[in-house]
């Protein structure tokens, strides 16, 4: 008698979890990981005395910020959680970073009034971030569409938060360290994040086909500044930063004016029977 046979259940295939991450969107969720925790270590170089340091931790913060969007594009690895993990990272990174490091460094020697330009600086730089990520699905944003921001950015805020501590760095005069003077530096930075100035947006940039070669040439001759002179470089770079936001508000303007003047020019729909 032949043994009966035995049969064998199909296996079911695998199937990753409804509403699982895709591991494409680990990579610049990483990359957001490591910016959050350079701005972090800024503080705590701050608290031991390192104020260089801590400096540096926060730029580095601010080259990684700029490179996980573009790993995220590149890799099709877009989400809501890196979004919303992007949006966390720059705000204890370029907010409340930055805000207690001045602070340890000049602020606290002014506790009452220093405490708050600290404050602003950082609940600005949240409050700026929460009105980008409530703007995301709207569809009328007249400075994006332009090729604009909205305010100044928040590594740029940290970048102009720090200007008196990259001038103290090369010269150490100590006016630069005085909170009567780093005070409404601060708060001044604060309500640049949160103001409706055009600024303009680097991203959105096109260069002519008969300058590239110039192009290239002033970015090797600011890379070397920066290796060679790193904080004269930074202190440069927020002195030309604060010097174009006259000429983005001026070219927005005239960006809106030539958008009103086609509106106006383009004929009335014919009258409906």
């Amino acid at each position: 008698m032949l043994p009966p046979v035995q049969r064998r259940m199909p296996r079911r295939p695998l199937r990753r979890a409804a509403g699982g991450l895709p591991l494409r969107a680990v990579a610049p969720n990483a990359v957001t990981a490591l910016a959050l925790c350079s701005g972090l270590s800024g503080i705590r170089f701050a608290i031991s005395g390192s104020f260089e340091l801590a400096v540096v931790m926060v730029l580095v913060a601010g080259v990684l910020d700029g490179l996980d969007g573009r790993v995220a594009r590149m890799l099709h690895g877009e989400s809501r959680f890196g979004a919303e993990l992007d949006s966390l990272a720059d705000a204890i990174s370029f907010g409340v970073s930055p805000a207690l490091i001045i602070y340890l460094w000049s602020l606290h020697t002014l506790p009452r009034f220093g405490w708050m330009a600290a404050l602003m600086l950082a609940v600005f730089c949240a409050l700026r971030l929460a009105r980008f990520n409530a703007a995301i699905d709207a569809s009328e944003q007249p400075h994006k569409s332009a090729g604009f921001l909205t305010g100044v950015p928040a590594p740029a805020g940290a970048g102009l938060a720090f200007l008196p501590l990259f001038l103290w760095f090369v010269t150490e005069e100590p006016i630069l360290r005085d909170p009567r003077l780093v005070a409404p530096w601060t708060v001044l930075v604060a309500m640049l994040m949160v103001s409706s100035l055009a600024t303009f947006s680097w991203t959105s940039l096109r260069l002519r086909r008969n300058i590239r070669f110039e192009a290239i040439a002033l970015v090797v001759f600011v890379g070397a500044a920066a290796v060679s002179a790193p904080w004269q470089t930074a202190a440069a770079a927020c002195v030309a930063y604060l010097l174009s936001i006259p000429f983005s508000v001026r070219s927005y303007a005239r960006v809106r004016r030539l958008r009103g003047g086609a509106a106006t020019d383009a004929p009335a729909p014919p009258p409906s029977a």
